[in-house]
């Protein structure tokens, strides 16, 4: 899964280095600088977006209930707020029921979190007001219309419906694509990696594949989530240095020397970030859209 075919057809080429700056200004005026300045960035845009660059990223649980939403929301409500998408890996959207043989089942694609909340607030609401349900389905119904299914999406079709549906962090994911997929649970990471085989390459594009092991409750769910946050700012933050020294050709392809670059550095950020949280085991891998 690891295997980077953007080598193969490397070469030998060298990129074209950008072209020099234009002449200082005859005079020191203020005037003259700032046109000068002003010449610079819009002969090179990328100069002046760089910073604002943001990864594209995937959230996942078996349910997209829980862990998979908590790490949505922190994401897309961060300060500087991340494009996602987030998506469980299940047979069926499974949440507890009245007991544990009687859980309550839904399909995906099919069901709004807000037509789960009045189901089981219309069942049971002090029940589901307890153990933290409806108040789960109230931040999800907040954050996107309803739970969706890894295995049914297909990379590079257009999503833009989610953006009339309110989506929050739908915006820059209108493509289809994203940089980074980070599963909350080992069973899901295979069922991930699994399903991106069988999927084929057909576009040739890298994501890296995360699994941050997260226990299924709402507690840990936060504390990883926010995890997952920290992760994502390490991760941007090597993504906009390295725009800043190679520039941002052939990036959204997946390829040219920054984003090369990127990848070769994800393993040393994922090792920092686990240094900072051991009780979250981590897992790795690099695959292909």
């Amino acid at each position: 899964m690891a295997y980077d075919p953007r080598r193969t057809n490397s070469g030998a080429s060298t990129p074209q280095p950008p072209p020099p700056p234009p002449p200082p200004p005859e005079t020191s005026t203020q005037a003259d600088m700032a046109a000068a300045a002003h010449t610079l960035e819009t002969t090179n845009p990328a100069s002046a977006t760089t910073d604002s660059y943001k990864l594209k990223f995937c959230t996942v649980c078996a349910s997209n209930n829980n862990r998979s939403m908590e790490a949505h929301l922190q994401l897309s409500g961060a300060p500087t707020a991340f494009p996602v998408i987030s998506f469980g890996t299940g047979s069926l959207v499974r949440l507890p029921g009245p007991s544990i043989t009687q859980p309550n089942v839904y399909s995906f694609n099919s069901i709004s979190y807000n037509q789960m909340y009045k189901e089981l607030s219309g069942k049971d609401e002090r029940l589901y007001r307890g153990n933290g349900i409806l108040n789960m389905l109230d931040r999800n119904r907040q954050l996107k219309w309803g739970p969706e299914r890894f295995q049914d999406w297909v990379p590079g079709v257009p999503r833009v419906d989610h953006l009339s549906k309110g989506d929050k962090g739908a915006i820059g994911t209108e493509g289809g694509i994203v940089d980074i997929i980070i599963t909350c649970e080992e069973r899901c990471w295979d069922a991930v990696v699994d399903d991106l085989m069988n999927k084929g390459t057909a576009l040739n594009y890298p994501v890296h594949v995360f699994n941050v092991d997260i226990k299924d409750n709402h507690e840990e769910a936060l504390t990883g989530g926010k995890a997952i946050l920290d992760l994502a700012n390490r991760l941007n933050e090597a993504a906009v240095a390295e725009h800043r020294v190679h520039g941002s050709e052939g990036w959204e392809n997946g390829t040219g020397p920054a984003r090369q670059s990127f990848d070769e550095k994800v393993p040393e950020i994922l090792a920092d970030w686990q240094e900072r949280y051991p009780s979250l085991p981590a897992l790795w891998t690099l695959a292909w859209l």
